[in-house]
């Protein structure tokens, strides 16, 4: 695989203990726990993690700035949404964290459905949603890459703007990569105009080609003026020392989820995204796609990452990963339960398959 793809982890961020059937630990969302875990990934060769984001959760920039404090290279992927921040106070304070952390910063732009009313914010239909978004995004770029900035947009609006300190150029990093999500045609036009990665659920590797074709094409057709749109995946990964017993330990969580015994695992389902549909009618196809493509615990509460899960040994694994890497991704979000557990287990034995 190539030197160029990189390898981040997921911490959850959430009040609640058990996450995905995580450790239902008192202290799971500690500063202590949380740092032992962004160490844990420095430790094992992951680049850092996604941070989950959500009313309801603890604020995600307030704990990116606390881990990022406590370590060396780890790397916060912070999820942010537009009418939670304004596009100056969020690009004013990832510049301000970028600085103090030398060049650590990530960004995932998220559009979802979220408790807008508890933090004063309001949207329309999903077309203005979207279009707030882009406007959202090439402003906090402007920000972070121009000076004195002046917009008069529909939904943001700067005057004279230059935000302190300036984002250091380090070699082909001009700022903080924008991440960003969504399957459905308006999303995949903000993604193919302002993104920097676009990610996708777990699908099959023939959707994700179809997808990565025709978001080229809608950036050629819609005048894309950036480099070229990068594309990541976020999934579940399964990983044991035998393809035998990943299977049986995936079957057996499913058996638990069906019997409602398995701990949170719907903290993606209020809501049905297109992107999150697409995932669920996997399940019709069969129960394995691809190779190892696990489509059952969709049908039993996964929502999200968790809706589809790459089942089998390390060599397994990694073999399915080359082949999504094969289509042109290069980012990769991995995730099992128990975090911390999974974190050195696939640090150790899936990474370094990886590596090449």
């Amino acid at each position: 695989m190539s030197m160029s793809s990189e390898f981040l982890w997921y911490i959850p961020n959430d009040v609640k203990a058990g996450h995905r059937g995580d450790a239902p630990t008192e202290d799971h969302n500690s500063l202590e726990n949380l740092t032992i875990q962004a160490k844990a990934l420095e430790d094992h060769g992951w680049k850092g993690a996604l941070i989950g984001t959500g009313w309801g959760r603890p604020d995600t920039f307030t704990l990116a700035a606390a881990l990022a404090a406590r370590t060396k290279t780890f790397e916060p992927l912070i999820a942010v949404r537009p009418g939670y921040w304004k596009p100056a106070n969020f690009a004013a304070a990832a510049a301000t964290l970028d600085h103090l952390s030398d060049g650590r910063v990530r960004v995932n732009v998220v559009s979802g459905l979220d408790k807008l009313a508890a933090y004063g914010d309001s949207e329309g239909d999903q077309a203005q949603r979207y279009a707030r978004t882009k406007e959202f995004m090439r402003l906090v770029r402007r920000l972070w890459t121009e000076e004195n900035v002046s917009v008069q947009g529909e939904h943001f609006s700067v005057e004279d703007s230059t935000v302190e300190p300036r984002i250091v150029v380090r070699g082909e990093r001009r700022h903080p990569k924008l991440y960003f999500g969504g399957a459905s045609e308006a999303a995949e036009q903000v993604a193919a105009t302002e993104a920097d990665v676009q990610l996708f659920w777990g699908e099959p590797l023939e959707g994700v080609r179809e997808r990565i074709a025709r978001l080229k094409d809608l950036g050629r057709r819609l005048d894309r003026d950036l480099p070229p749109l990068e594309f990541g995946l976020r999934i579940t990964t399964l990983v044991r020392d035998t393809t035998e017993q990943a299977w049986a330990d995936a079957e057996a969580r499913v058996a638990k989820m069906a019997e409602g015994k398995a701990g949170s695992w719907q903290d993606h389902r209020t809501a049905l995204a297109v992107g999150q549909q697409r995932l669920l009618d996997l399940a019709a196809q069969g129960d394995v796609l691809d190779d190892n493509l696990y489509t059952a615990p969709g049908k039993f509460g996964g929502g999200g990452a968790s809706t589809t899960w790459l089942v089998g040994s390390a060599e397994d694994v990694a073999r399915s990963l080359r082949k999504y890497e094969d289509l042109g991704v290069t980012h990769f979000i991995l995730s099992d339960t128990p975090y911390l557990q999974e974190i050195e287990r696939q640090g150790d034995q899936l990474l370094p398959l990886l590596a090449r």
